[in-house]
């Protein structure tokens, strides 16, 4: 929708917007706003219901060019995250209208709510912020001569008052974050091999100054027995490798670091359990985990710069065909000790996410670990695209990621953990298998596989978000394509930690 968008204290802004609740009139503050009336007038309309998504339009409002009345939903109840829909469809009507500045008015709306749910000037910004810049990603770096690129213009924001504006400014970095992450997931194959994520980590570390980029590959990998990564990427001719991205703050450097584990796929083909059909079309997003920690890490380093180390464990190889490919029947033995007897290449994730949760546990010294991945079809099936999946059994950490969660709109459904379901990855001639013959409580296989490689005692979570990471239609603020779940989520994590 736009090319930039950025935050002024000072000048005059073309559009007006001002908000209004479901079935309400507009209040008494957003009124002193309205000197000619045409607020108000607006109002009268029959469309004028405040509902969410509405947006009523007033040409020559107030000596502005256009007013913009933008619908927040019910009172009662009302979530600062609301403001995130709000950003979005009036950016979608400023856009429109091809306007170039706004002044954001939204706050004089929230006035007077109940104490629970009260939202303050800053974070008001935050989510408005977040909205416009979500709505802003698009993906145009590949088209060619055969199609014509609308250019897009650039928007300043201006509001009621500084602290607004720098709520603006926080939103928009967590937007930029996700942004990234958006288009990682969208890079195709051909292009985003793991040695091309592993240099654009590199520039990304550079370009912060606070963070630490080393890329194991080639040789380093055997020495550090880094299994799933060798034996998942050996049938590619593009080689798998474990990018470890460190932030490091300039106080709290003697603290425990948080360490996010990302299945980073850049490709997946099933392997030698090849996909059939059309199940191949999409998998360039078997990333999608570690680009929502490639986001994060960009948000962690240039937003909010914690008191505190954070490590960043990408696990990148291409799940490919070859007489090099490892297969059903072979069995690979971990550098935890662990033996996995493999029954299906295709479900290749969990053993790159091995490799990385057997390094957080014995390199890091981990405060917690957090992994993230598209990691089955069965989460899908169990929660829809409305939920990701989290496996965690500690009380803490999963209150801050429940907290987290919440506050970013990156929902999470808590799903079990029990030896009856690590039963069924017993292998006849190995320790584990890498997939149960059974579908049943297929995404909790999973994480039941996944706990084999977590030292006792080493705080965790699992999130499968293979539902989440991408969306198929339009919302409020994001066009269909990749959502760049985890990256706003983690992020909003390591800043309750």
């Amino acid at each position: 929708m736009f090319e930039s968008i950025k935050v002024a204290s000072k000048g005059k802004a073309s559009v007006l917007v001002v908000g209004q609740f479901a079935d309400e009139k507009l209040n008494t503050e957003t009124k002193a706003l309205d000197g000619d009336g045409s607020l108000v007038n607006a109002t009268k309309r029959a469309e004028a219901n405040g509902s969410i998504g509405s947006v009523i339009e007033v040409h020559g409002s107030n000596g502005y060019e256009r007013a913009l009345i933008v619908g927040l939903g019910s009172r009662e109840g009302f979530e600062a995250g609301t403001l995130r829909k709000a950003g979005g469809v009036a950016g979608r009507a400023i856009a429109k209208a091809k306007a170039t500045s706004a002044n954001f008015q939204i706050c004089k709306a929230l006035k007077k709510l109940k104490k629970s749910d009260a939202v303050d000037p800053f974070a008001a910004g935050a989510m408005i912020g977040e909205g416009l810049g979500m709505l802003s990603w698009s993906y145009d770096s590949l088209r060619g001569s055969a199609t014509d690129v609308t250019p897009k213009g650039k928007l300043t924001v201006r509001s009621c008052c500084n602290a607004f504006n720098d709520g603006a400014e926080r939103g928009l970095g967590f937007a930029e974050g996700t942004n990234i992450a958006r288009t990682l997931s969208q890079t195709p194959p051909n292009i985003a091999t793991p040695m091309w994520i592993a240099s654009e980590a590199k520039k990304m570390a550079r370009k912060s100054g606070n963070m630490k980029c080393t890329v194991f590959s080639g040789k380093k990998l055997e020495d550090e027995r880094l299994t799933g990564l060798i034996n998942v990427g050996k049938a590619s001719e593009n080689q798998p490798c474990m990018i470890r991205l460190e932030y490091t703050p300039a106080r709290g450097k003697s603290k425990k670091p948080i360490v996010l584990v990302g299945k980073t796929i850049s490709y997946d083909s099933g392997g030698l359990s090849i996909k059939v059909g059309g199940g191949m079309v999409g998998m360039k997003r078997d990333k999608d985990g570690g680009c929502g920690v490639f986001g994060a890490m960009h948000i962690i380093a240039n937003v909010i710069k914690p008191n505190r180390p954070v490590v960043a464990l990408l696990m990148s190889a291409e799940n490919s065909i070859s007489d090099e490919a490892y297969r059903p029947d072979d069995v690979l033995t971990f550098r935890n000790g662990v033996s996995v007897e493999i029954t299906n290449t295709d479900a290749e994730g969990r053993l790159v996410l091995a490799d990385g949760l057997c390094w957080a546990c014995e390199k890091e010294n981990p405060e917690y670990v957090v992994d993230v991945a598209t990691l089955t079809g069965g989460i899908v099936v169990a929660l829809g695209s409305v939920f990701g999946g989290m496996w965690c059994d500690d009380d803490g950490v999963r209150a801050k990621l429940e907290e987290a969660a919440d506050a970013t709109g990156e929902a999470l459904w808590r799903m079990p953990h029990h030896a009856k379901y690590n039963a069924m990855m017993k292998s006849p001639i190995a320790d584990i298998l890498n997939s149960a013959p059974v579908r049943e409580a297929h995404p909790i296989q999973g994480a039941a596989f996944l706990t084999h490689f977590v030292e006792e005692g080493v705080k965790w979570a699992h999130l499968d978000i293979a539902g989440t990471h991408a969306i198929k239609k339009d919302n409020e603020f994001m066009c269909a394509g990749p959502t760049g779940f985890g990256a706003r989520l983690l992020a909003d994590l390591v800043e309750r930690s």
